[in-house]
């Protein structure tokens, strides 16, 4: 889909990026003299911008072969960066795909700046197309007349050409890898069900030659999974605990755990949801996307690491057989959960899933999850909220997010939190002290499964779905944090060896 050139015959759509500046230079300048100087007296009469994400399609009769130039304000160039990069692109790339154009040629180089070098714009240009153009794959009836999807962007660039195609081909997969959770997220709960999930993430391990493991509910009861049973236990559809291995070392060391929250459909249990809070529950298998899209991009990737992924899935339903307030259960590590409230059923599943992951070798956890309201509450939708019981690992996830773009703040983990979390009467733990700092309460909580593995929680209840159109793509699932795991793979370095 993406080509770099260093000369090409120009397609009929041609894309251009302009900094703020008082004249015209680089590819801007050539192409004002091509067109006889046509661009700089639009930009004098303010018929185009230069201001950032600014985009402005003039038609060019004069100019063979291009019928249209689309001139992408960059805004100044000292503050531009790869976040804008991305931006800017994507407003554009947007209105391509709306304008249904099928070929056009972007140059390269008027994107790139002091900041932003050409390795990084490219990556950008590639990462952002694959975000802004994604479609919701619904279940409407629609005309037999396909839609003709842009297909080919040829990329021009003076810089070496084989540096670019890669940056490139890294940027098409992480933007396509985010569109696939993106894609698990929008699904309905009847059509994701724990064995759907389980399908698709075997079909991910046979694709890219992934160990997989999937545990059914008879081997899951062996083991004494307590808490994702415990959330089973209302359900007609069974539970899996699924489990994919990427080796990319000689030996099964310093391996990455990514534990993903894979609850289907959230009633709340006995603790039921609201008439309008139950809306939207499909989106509760958040954590398994993101985790699932961060392994289509490490299989496309092949980075020299080990990598862990593990899903517990269920759903979490209402029925004579479901878990109650007030029931004690006993989770695979032995520690025993007081249920204070059936709505807080993600953390027991994850208790199980950081624990099983220990069993095969992690030696650092990162869990996700669309876990609390309260992170919302705190943090909004824009920033996923996070946890850690290890500094030097957390850095190395903060590094990695900023890189990509998306945004994190930590909360504390006090004593008095983890007091809390174990003052119970009849049991080791109880999964929800009280609503004030709950965020924190299952951030906590699941710290004592963590135990002494350097772990990092990332709560996505505010970021996994957006409820609005951005140039980023449609409202629904968002794959947040699949760029984010995905760097931080690629950039590990285990600082916890003895």
């Amino acid at each position: 889909m993406f080509y770099a050139f260093k000369e090409l015959e120009m397609k009929e759509t041609l894309i251009i990026g302009l900094f703020q500046k008082s004249r015209l230079y680089g590819k801007a300048k050539e192409l004002d003299w091509l067109l006889n100087g046509q661009l700089s007296q639009l930009l004098k009469d303010g018929d185009i911008s230069s201001k950032k994400a600014k985009v402005s399609k003039i038609f060019t009769p004069s100019l063979q072969g291009v019928k249209r130039l689309y001139v992408v304000g960059l805004g100044r160039e000292a503050e531009y960066s790869f976040e804008d990069a991305n931006h800017c692109f994507s407003v554009v790339f947007q209105m391509i795909h709306q304008d249904r154009k099928q070929d056009l040629t972007v140059y390269l180089d008027s994107f790139v700046s002091d900041q932003v070098h050409h390795h990084d714009a490219a990556h950008a240009l590639a990462e952002s197309c694959m975000l802004s153009c994604y479609e919701v794959q619904d279940y409407k009836h629609k005309s037999n007349e396909p839609e003709k999807p842009l297909q080919n962007i040829y990329v021009l660039t003076d810089e070496d050409l084989q540096e670019i195609q890669a940056s490139l081909h890294v940027g098409q997969v992480y933007g396509t890898a985010t569109n696939s959770a993106r894609t698990l997220v929008n699904m309905p709960g009847n059509m994701l069900t724990p064995t759907d999930l389980a399908s698709y993430a075997t079909e991910l391990a046979t694709k890219y030659k992934f160990e997989c493991e999937i545990l059914e509910k008879d081997e899951i009861e062996e083991l004494g999974m307590g808490g994702l049973l415990a959330v089973n236990q209302g359900s007609e559809e069974p539970p899996k605990m699924i489990v994919l291995k990427y080796q990319g070392k000689d030996t099964w060391d310093d391996v990455i755990g990514l534990v993903g929250k894979g609850v289907t459909f959230d009633t709340g249990g006995y603790s039921i949801k609201s008439k309008t809070g139950i809306v939207g529950m499909k989106s509760d298998m958040g954590g398994a996307a993101s985790v699932l899209g961060a392994m289509e991009a490490i299989g496309e990737l092949r980075p020299e690491q080990n990598v862990l992924a593990i899903i517990p899935s269920t759903d979490n339903m209402i029925s004579g057989h479901a878990m109650k307030p007030d029931d004690v259960i006993v989770s695979l590590s032995g520690k025993t959960i007081e249920i204070l409230n059936t709505d807080a059923e993600g953390r027991l599943v994850l208790a199980d899933g950081l624990t099983y992951a220990k069993h095969h070798g992690a030696s650092v956890l990162i869990d996700i999850a669309t876990l609390t309201g309260g992170v919302v509450v705190a943090l909004g939708t824009e920033t996923t909220g996070t946890m850690t019981n290890d500094e030097s690992l957390y850095q190395q996830l903060q590094e990695a997010a900023l890189e990509t773009g998306e945004s994190i703040w930590q909360l504390p983990i006090t004593e008095k939190d983890k007091q809390k979390v174990r003052n119970s009467q009849m049991a080791d733990l109880n999964n929800s002290p009280s609503r004030d700092g709950h965020a924190i309460m299952a951030g906590t909580f699941l710290g004592e499964f963590a135990e002494q593995t350097p772990w990092v929680h990332l709560d996505i209840a505010g970021t996994a779905v957006t409820d609005k159109t951005t140039c980023f793509g449609p409202k629904g699932g968002t794959g947040v944090m699949v760029r984010t795991l995905v760097t931080f793979v690629e950039r590990f370095t285990d600082n916890h060896k003895s």
